[in-house]
């Protein structure tokens, strides 16, 4: 790691041992704080996490997971799709210990690292479930299916919506350009009667950078 990556580094772990970041999480800071630490010193080693994201782990992927539990509402089950490293569904998991949370992953390493840190950090409301999404479709519904980075949306759209029971929707964290996926996704999404896409902003601290939030309501 060169002079820039280790400052880079040095001024990440410093917000996430902030008095913002522990403000925020309150009584659940403890245990991201566990999750972010196991993630900082494995991640890279187990290929959950490319070299560069550990210097920008608080920033890029802690607090970028968050962002989403605003939008969680009073769901009681959410289905993390792809989960690989656990980010969005770990961190909600310990933001939100009243929902029960399925992190689908088809990566047998993977699957094991998330069994792991469910195990390590006590987490009672998480089943890990091997498999890709389309494996679970006719297995059970939850109240919010979630993902981050996973597929474009028209792709993202098939391999979730089957997994949303009416009145529930898709919560999914996406890059700044993705009003340019919803048309290409209409015919998908007007097959499963959804309302219309809805672009949100999810905020976290001060100075962070806000996180683009697409959800899509099944009717």
């Amino acid at each position: 790691m060169d002079e820039t990556q280790a400052g880079t580094a040095d001024d990440d772990a410093a917000l996430g041992e902030s008095v913002a970041v522990r403000e925020y999480f309150g009584d659940r800071y403890a245990l991201i704080a566990r999750f972010a630490a196991s993630l900082r010193d494995e991640g890279e080693l187990r290929g959950l996490i490319g070299p560069r994201e550990v210097a920008r782990l608080w920033e890029r992927h802690i607090l970028n997971s968050a962002a989403v539990t605003p939008y969680l509402g009073d769901a009681r089950s959410v289905a993390d799709i792809g989960s690989g490293a656990g980010l969005p569904g770990l961190v909600l998991a310990v933001q939100r210990p009243d929902i029960e949370i399925h992190l689908i992953e088809p990566m047998e390493r993977r699957t094991a690292w998330l069994q792991e840190c469910v195990e390590n950090l006590g987490l009672e409301n998480v089943q890990v479930r091997r498999g890709r999404a389309e494996e679970y479709h006719d297995a059970f519904e939850v109240d919010i299916v979630t993902s981050r980075a996973v597929a474009a949306l028209s792709k993202l759209a098939r391999m979730s919506l089957p997994l949303v029971r009416k009145g529930g929707a898709m919560v999914v964290l996406k890059g700044r350009n993705v009003e340019r996926e919803i048309e290409p996704a209409r015919k998908v999404l007007r097959s499963f009667k959804t309302a219309e896409p809805e672009i949100l902003e999810g905020t976290t601290i001060e100075d962070v950078e806000p996180t683009t939030i697409l959800r899509i309501r099944r009717s």
